[in-house]
C-alpha cells in the first residue's frame, strides 16, 4: 500500500492499521528465523533487523508498486516491507524449492523482481551501485519509476557509496540513499568510524540534499522517505536519508554481542518501534486497543502460517544446483 500523503498514517485507519500489520509481521518473521536456527532447523547463517521495523516499512509505504529496492544482508524487514509473499520467503531460507531463489540464494540474497525487489547482497555496499544502474535504466527510458537503495552505516565507507552517490548526483537519477545508521558497522561503533556527527552530512560532498530522521519513528521515516522519494520523480536527483536506529541483536547469529553494554540494548529496547506507533495511534484515537491487538494477532498467524507451508515444501534439489550457474567454455 503506497500512501499519498505524510499524514495518512496518522489520519487513516486503514493505513494505520497495514503499517503496524506490516512492522508486527517483520517482527515476528524474524522472531521465527531466531528460533528456527536456534532448533537446528535452519541453516547457514542471518541477520536480523529486530528494532529497525519502521526504517524499512516507512521508505517502503513512500513507493509505487512499480517502484524498486536494493536490500542488504539485513534484507528481510526490507522484503516484508516491498509486499514479499512471506511463504517464499520462508521457504528460502529453509532451503526449500519453493523458495524465491529455489533455496539457492538462502537469507542474504532474496529477491523478487515482482514486487520490486532487485535483491538483498551479501556483499557489504553490493546494493548501492545497483541501484544506480537501474534508477540509470529507468530514466533513460523515460520510465516514472524510483530506487529505494538501503544499506548500513558500514557500507558508507566503502568505496562503492562513493562512486554510486557521485555518478547518481551528476546524472539526477531517480534513487533514494537510505542509510540505515543501526550504530554498528558489525562490532565497530560508527562514533569510531566516522569523523562527522551524522552521516548525512555527507551529501554536501556530492550537491544532494542529507536528511537525518529517527529511524524509531515510522511517520518521521515516512515523512522523510515520501519527500525524497518525490524529489527523485520529479527529476531533481537523489537524497541521503539517514534513518538513526538499533538493532537489538547481535550482527549476525554467531556474534556474541561483546562490544555492547546490556544498559545501551535495553535503552533502545524501550525506544521499540512498533510500541511507540501503537502508543501513538491508540492517544490519537485513530485505532483503538482491540483493533491494535486484533493486528497483532493476524500478524502473528501470518508468520506461524508460512512456517507450517514452508516446512511442507520439498526440499531444494542438489543435482539441480548447477542450472542456473554460466560458465563458458
Amino acid at each position: 500500500m503506497t500512501l499519498t500523503t505524510a499524514e495518512a498514517l496518522t489520519t487513516d485507519a486503514e493505513a494505520a492499521q497495514d503499517a503496524l500489520r506490516t512492522m508486527w509481521r517483520i517482527r515476528r518473521f524474524e522472531e521465527a528465523v531466531d528460533d528456527l536456527f536456534a532448533r537446528g532447523l535452519m541453516h547457514g547463517t542471518m541477520h536480523l533487523s529486530i528494532g529497525q521495523e519502521a526504517s524499512a516499512t516507512g521508505v517502503c509505504l513512500a513507493l509505487r508498486d512499480d517502484d524498486a529496492i536494493t536490500s542488504t544482508h539485513r534484507g528481510h524487514g526490507h522484503c516484508i516491507g516491498k509486499g514479499a509473499d512471506l511463504v517464499r520467503m520462508m521457504a528460502e531460507l529453509l532451503a526449500k524449492e519453493t523458495g524465491y531463489c529455489r533455496g539457492r540464494g538462502g537469507s542474504m540474497h532474496i529477491a523478487d523482481v515482482a514486487t520490486g525487489n532487485l535483491g538483498a547482497n551479501g556483499i557489504v555496499a553490493g546494493g548501492i551501485p545497483i541501484a544506480a544502474g537501474a534508477a540509470l535504466a529507468y530514466k533513460l527510458r523515460g520510465e516514472d519509476r524510483v530506487v529505494a537503495c538501503f544499506f548500513g552505516d558500514g557500507a558508507a565507507n566503502e568505496g562503492a557509496f562513493h562512486e554510486a552517490v557521485n555518478l547518481a548526483a551528476i546524472w539526477k537519477l531517480p534513487v533514494v540513499f537510505v542509510c540505515e545508521n543501526n550504530k554498528y558497522g558489525m562490532s565497530f561503533s560508527t562514533e569510531k568510524s566516522f569523523a562527522i556527527k551524522t552521516i548525512a552530512e555527507r551529501a554536501a560532498a556530492y550537491g544532494i540534499p542529507g536528511v537525518t530522521v529517527d529511524g524509531n519513528d515510522l511517520v518521521a521515516v515516512h515523512d522523510a522517505a515520501a519527500t525524497a522519494v518525490a524529489r527523485a520523480r520529479a527529476g531533481e536527483g537523489p537524497t541521503l536519508l539517514e534513518s538513526v536506529t538499533y538493532r537489538w541483536k547481535g550482527h549476525s547469529k554467531s556474534d556474541k554481542n561483546l562490544y555492547r553494554t546490556k544498559e545501551e540494548i535495553a535503552e533502545w529496547r524501550s525506544k521499540d518501534p512498533i510500541l511507540a506507533f501503537e502508543t501513538k495511534v491508540k492517544e490519537s484515537g485513530l485505532l483503538s486497543d482491540e483493533q491494535v491487538q486484533a493486528v497483532r494477532t493476524a500478524a502473528l498467524e501470518d508468520v506461524r502460517s508460512c512456517v507450517r507451508e514452508a516446512n511442507q515444501a520439498p526440499d531444494a534439489d542438489p543435482t539441480h544446483i548447477l542450472d542456473a550457474v554460466f560458465a563458458p567454455a
